[in-house]
């Protein structure tokens, strides 16, 4: 990974440099709610300021948390739909998010940035696809509507969570594809919740970060000043884009993630 300008304890942030953390924080929160791929964003720049990679993936953690709370409040109205399902996808994500978190501290980041790539991609073709696909399986189960989580589909959005605490990039992208094919409810809203969750899983892996790992607070502060804000706009942007279009998004979104985690740019 790139590193410019290594940072050491006595050389602190510019000023400048404080408010790229900022913006990169706004930048990751409008993508949180968008697409979800927020880290490919934020990370990458924490990584050019020269913070540690363990403390940078911490860091940025926790502090897009607040891009979550953004995203839910800008989602509120899809959210009041499916309050049941969205309960559930959020506790299952916050206990999965403490196992990736553990598994961070605990194993070579290479195990996961192995696989990553391709199952990144697979999301993307699932997502594109999703359409066709829910139609030629409602065909097969003779038609009605799934609005509760399968066993096979709450293991997937599990598997999401772990990942989410883990590393990140892509878990949102992820999560929208094991929705989109696990249950029949309107895009937006598949949207709504794969925003909450992911907060979910940052928030219970954020708890396991600040109790073990080496947190660096100002960034924290920095990126969740923009994020918070960015969580917002997204929500309120993708909520108005066509469901075909908020689609090829998030398929170019994945893709890019794939793309970036090969060339080790993240």
């Amino acid at each position: 990974m790139v590193q410019w300008g290594a940072l050491t304890e006595e050389e602190p942030l510019t000023a400048l440099e404080q408010l790229a953390v900022v913006l990169a924080g706004f930048g990751a929160g409008i993508l949180v709610s968008s697409v979800g791929v927020a880290s490919l964003l934020s990370f990458p720049i924490l990584l050019a300021l020269g913070i540690p990679p363990v403390v940078a993936n911490v860091s940025n953690t926790i502090g897009l948390i607040p891009a979550g709370i953004g995203g839910a409040i800008g989602y509120r109205e899809e959210l009041r739909e499916q309050p049941a399902l969205t309960w559930r996808v959020i506790i299952l994500t916050g206990i999965a998010g403490a196992a990736g978190a553990v598994l961070l501290l605990a194993l070579p980041a290479t195990v996961f940035e192995a696989i990553a790539p391709w199952l990144i991609l697979g999301t993307c073709l699932l997502v594109g696809v999703q359409p066709r696909l829910s139609r030629w399986l409602a065909a097969r189960r003779g038609g009605g509507e799934r609005l509760t989580l399968s066993a096979t589909t709450t293991v997937f959005v599990l598997l999401t969570g772990v990942y989410g605490g883990y590393f990140g990039a892509g878990a949102g992208v992820l999560m929208i594809a094991t929705l989109a094919l696990g249950l029949d409810v309107a895009f937006r809203v598949i949207s709504a919740i794969r925003t909450t969750s992911v907060m979910a899983a940052n928030v219970v892996a954020g708890v396991v970060f600040v109790l073990v790992a080496d947190v660096d607070w100002l960034i924290v502060v920095l990126l969740a000043a923009g994020s918070v804000v960015g969580g917002y706009v997204g929500a309120r942007v993708a909520r108005r884009l066509p469901a075909t279009l908020l689609r090829t998004l998030v398929v170019i979104a994945g893709i890019v993630a794939a793309v970036l985690l090969w060339t080790g740019a993240v």
